[in-house]
């Protein structure tokens, strides 16, 4: 559990904090100073010397990223490749898969939109098929029908999304890596937005490719992102579709020899400012603990959730047995930019997801646009009555 001197120390080590309420922790987190700081030492460093003489300089440090990695996820510092963002990362997994036409992958209604766009683009290009499997009544992708799917016809791939951008739901990811597994059917988790929030480890997940990012409750850079890569894989030939000098060794005219870790997802040219920055990020909240963090969330967006529900007009959207820290809610004929440009006017950060980001959830939900407020562990309880109490001043002022 963090203390009152725990949230206490790490909101007068958020600089942000002193002006907003900041609940758009699903976009993008507070920065600590720590990561500021090391941004910034490594963009001065580059001024001075040159970038790559800063990168040979730094090479013990950003070597130590891999290892901060592997602790936080429970593997390996070789099955990590750090990217530029998880949209890379996801793109990077799913593209080393060699699909065939007719080929099918299993998602879920709640798939990231970014996801849906790059499976939408191989069914186009290569003819394959995306199905979507049904949900139980709480919301979540129902594990006996994917388990029955499963034994008759297994696919070649299952992509889920562990938190979606638009939602509070929490997928039974665990139970999934089980099944494919045990079907033998490769296992893609986005976690963008469960990394930094909730407890994540690669034993019990299973899964053959995590992608993550930064910015989100990791509280890193924008810019930053990261990719797990199984020892299956890697035992595999698999590889992004555009391996590069970084990934793979050249080795005569018409071969090359790839890298034997996950650096074979990796491109040369990377920002060495963002992935120290990115460091520093895993490195705060592994001294945090995410079963501290994870707690602090859930009990805040909780509370959040309880008060919303009190007043009139609010339609709170999340479903699920387990719900993560994104409170997302709609309030009938209401124009969504007004009600964020009211919050901000109060100097209270959120986001809004729109129908296209969520068109399968929305049309089951009836919405065609959602709130979302996000706490993090550095929020605090007077936070989500201030925010609560400016909503209902929000629905008094329509009446």
């Amino acid at each position: 559990m963090l203390s009152a001197s725990d949230i206490k120390r790490v909101r007068e080590e958020t600089p942000g904090c002193k002006d907003y309420i900041h609940f758009n922790n699903a976009g993008a987190s507070l920065m600590p100073v720590s990561v500021i700081t090391a941004i910034k030492n490594h963009l001065d460093l580059e001024s001075g010397i040159g970038g790559y003489e800063a990168a040979e300089e730094e090479q013990s440090r950003i070597k130590d990223f891999y290892n901060r990695a592997a602790i936080l996820l429970n593997c390996e510092s070789q099955n990590i490749a750090y990217t530029s963002n998880a949209t890379d990362a996801y793109a990077r997994a799913l593209l080393s898969i060699p699909f065939k036409p007719e080929d099918v992958i299993l998602t879920s209604s709640n798939d990231y939109v970014s996801n849906h766009l790059a499976m939408l683009a191989l069914e186009k290009r290569l003819g394959i098929k995306i199905e979507i499997l049904p949900n139980t009544p709480n919301g979540e992708v129902d594990v006996s029908a994917l388990e029955e799917r499963l034994r008759l016809n297994p696919p070649k791939l299952i992509s889920l999304t562990h938190v979606p951008t638009n939602s509070g739901l929490i997928q039974p990811a665990e139970q999934v890596g089980q099944l494919a597994r045990a079907h033998n059917v490769l296992y893609l988790l986005d976690a963008c937005q469960s990394i930094g929030q909730l407890e994540l480890d690669i034993n019990r997940l299973q899964c053959d490719y995590l992608s993550a990012t930064f910015r989100k409750f990791l509280r890193g850079p924008r810019g930053a992102g990261m990719l797990f890569v199984s020892d299956r894989i890697l035992s595999s030939d698999l590889h992004p579709l555009m391996v590069d000098m970084r990934g793979a060794t050249w080795t005569s005219e018409r071969t090359y020899e790839l890298q034997q870790n996950a650096s074979r997802f990796e491109d040369w040219e990377n920002s060495y400012a963002l992935l120290l920055g990115a460091s520093e990020a895993i490195d705060y909240t592994n001294q945090l603990s995410l079963a501290a963090i994870e707690e602090r969330v859930s009990s805040l967006s909780s509370m959040l959730r309880s008060r919303l529900k009190e007043i009139r007009g609010i339609r709170l959207l999340d479903k699920g047995k387990r719900l993560a820290g994104l409170v997302t809610l709609t309030i009938d004929d209401c124009d969504p930019g007004e009600l964020k440009q009211f919050l901000s006017q109060e100097r209270v950060n959120s986001g809004i997801s729109h129908r296209h980001v969520a068109l399968v959830d929305f049309k089951e939900k009836g919405a065609n646009w959602a709130l979302r407020l996000s706490p993090h562990y550095y929020n605090t309880e007077d936070e989500v009555n201030v925010v609560s109490n400016i909503l209902k001043n929000f629905q008094s002022s329509r009446t």
